[in-house]
């Protein structure tokens, strides 16, 4: 479809909110850009939308992870066999994903995450180990949840954030903030898996993900910045988190009343 250079400057805003929501919680790249793509920039098609936002988010969560990694708030020994595992997980989750309507997929997508929201909100007083690594009695939860959430992840075609953070943490007991930064390697990793599925079929705009990317590069540095700054504040990062969460999919719920 063909965008007006309004469309594609409102592809820049958004990509200024999705870039910060992946600096602050390493969530949020998907679950707010494919939205924001559907009723703001007005990309009508669900698929379309998912598509682009896969490639944005992919490329967006990279440049996060350098942000985070100078931070060193990045386990890369257990955010590596993670992002492997989900890879094989998402392109089967992203190929079934194409075959359901798309505006049910945003509906379950909503209900997941308020799932999730709740989930992490229980456990916001837990601090985690700072000193976690991979050993061999965290490796197969590790890759059975990596495996999971990637599927998860395609199958909504979403760069999965707001999975792969409560994922860490649930396989190794890492604290939120090493969390937010390990799973910007998976975000990247899941999104290039679903853009390159998606874009066979011919769903991707890369223009507007063009743009998305650019806005997401400076929303990304001051995002980064205040997660740092949460990280000494006891649960303020996993509130922060879950009411994102909640908010997203109450809007979603809204808008697609009526679905099923």
């Amino acid at each position: 479809m063909e965008l007006s250079l309004l469309q594609y400057g409102f592809g820049v805003l958004s990509g200024i909110l999705v870039g910060f929501s992946l600096g602050l919680v390493g969530g949020g790249g998907s679950i707010l850009a494919v939205p924001l793509i559907v009723y703001f920039v007005g990309v009508k098609d669900p698929h379309l939308a998912i598509g682009t936002t896969a490639v944005a988010v992919a490329a967006n969560a990279a440049i996060n992870l350098m942000s985070h990694a100078r931070n060193g708030t990045v386990k890369w020994r257990c955010a590596g066999p993670f992002a492997v595992a989900g890879v094989a997980g998402a392109f089967w989750g992203s190929t079934l994903g194409k075959t359901i309507d798309g505006q049910k997929l945003l509906v379950l997508f909503a209900l997941l995450m308020v799932a999730i929201g709740i989930l992490m909100l229980r456990g916001r007083s837990v601090e985690g180990d700072p000193h976690v690594s991979l050993s061999r009695g965290n490796a197969p939860k590790l890759l059975a949840i990596g495996a999971m959430t990637g599927a998860l992840s395609g199958f909504f075609g979403i760069g999965g954030g707001f999975l792969i953070v409560p994922g860490l943490m649930l396989a190794t007991g890492m604290p939120i903030v090493y969390a937010v930064g390990s799973s910007l390697l998976a975000v990247a990793a899941f999104g290039v898996t679903t853009a390159a599925n998606y874009a066979t079929s011919g769903w991707v705009d890369w223009a507007l993900a063009a743009a998305f990317i650019a806005g997401g590069i400076a929303g990304g540095v001051g995002g980064a910045a205040i997660s740092k700054h949460l990280a000494g504040k006891r649960g303020a990062l996993n509130s922060v988190f879950a009411v994102l969460i909640f908010l997203v999919a109450g809007y979603i719920l809204y808008r697609s009343r009526g679905v099923f």
